[in-house]
């Protein structure tokens, strides 16, 4: 699964030559204070020649979406269907598809940079933040009242943005948690009934988050999501359902994946690497180097040193 920038986003619909590309990303990046940047929906829908369709992608930013149309949105084993009006909240953590069913779309989303939402301007992790959860049931349906209250939100972006006021970051940074907090306040749409995809798109989450772990690269990049159950959760599924659904798509359970991911990563460590055992081990989630040694052992049938020594002769 690719890995989509801020950058890829734009190019990918507006074009590469849109100047917002290098104007919006240099300039807010100089001043150090992420990334921001809000549309039109409709108007984006008239100019762009991208795709109505946003295929499973690892996005990198965070957006928020007013929509007045009728579309579908597919992450994990869940299928919403936004048949008017409704508001998307969209993190790094949460891949999703998003199909619209009609060329009548209208709206507007930002899009933004956690840099843009530091703790110390907030006061919390955004991902702490309940429409960002990993747990979060993130499309909410909204009444037509309801979209005109949010829209006049986006209309103060757009007006903002392309004002000469010096501190109008600040300014949209209040809007954008004005939107967030008004959304928590919401009731999220229910999914449909599960269907034939639903283990499929289960699949597809499960590799995306254990992929997106790797390559270690410092020591100090330590292994988050390391047994079934941290999965399960961020899935938002029981364990027992998770294990049967990979066993069913990939004929393994959850534990022999996530092993053979974490022993393919030891092994590159250990022969592209100059870390010691035990810093190794402790990239990859063990809190002993016994545990470490005793995994390696179970795979290999030899001890990481052993291997690290063949390897180099």
């Amino acid at each position: 699964m690719s890995s989509i920038t801020i950058k890829e986003f734009y190019q990918d619909i507006l074009g590469e030559s849109c100047p917002d590309i290098n104007q919006f990303l240099t300039e807010n990046i100089n001043k150090d204070i992420g990334h921001f940047n809000v549309f039109d929906i409709s108007k984006m829908f008239r100019e762009s020649k991208s795709k109505s369709e946003m295929p499973y992608n690892r996005r990198t930013y965070y957006k928020i979406s007013l929509i007045n149309g009728q579309n579908k949105v597919e992450y994990a084993d869940r299928t919403i269907e936004i048949k008017d009006c409704a508001i998307l909240f969209a993190s790094p953590k949460v891949p999703y598809n998003y199909n619209s069913h009609c060329i009548n779309q209208m709206g507007h989303f930002c899009v933004f940079t956690k840099d843009f939402l530091p703790k110390n301007k907030i006061g919390t992790d955004i991902d702490n933040l309940p429409v960002f959860s990993p747990q979060s049931d993130f499309v909410f349906q909204i009444s037509t009242e309801q979209f005109y209250q949010f829209e006049s939100i986006f209309l103060k972006m757009h007006e903002e943005i392309n004002s000469d006021y010096l501190f109008k970051y600040d300014l949209l940074r209040n809007y954008v948690m004005e939107l967030i907090h008004f959304g928590q306040k919401l009731q999220p749409i229910l999914p449909v009934e599960n269907n034939k995809t639903a283990a499929s798109r289960t699949t597809t989450f499960f590799i995306e988050l254990l992929e997106r772990q790797f390559p270690i690269e410092n020591i100090s990049q330590l292994l988050q999501l390391k047994t079934p159950a941290d999965f399960a959760g961020i899935l938002g599924v029981h364990v027992n359902h998770l294990n049967r659904v990979l066993k069913e798509t990939t004929g393994k359970t959850t534990g022999e994946i996530i092993g053979s991911r974490i022993f393919q990563e030891a092994k590159i460590l250990l022969t592209q690497t100059q870390w010691n055992i035990s810093e190794i081990a402790f990239a990859l989630g063990f809190e002993e180097v016994a545990h470490f040694s005793n995994f390696f052992k179970k795979h290999s049938k030899q001890s990481p040193q052993h291997y690290r020594e063949l390897s180099i002769v």
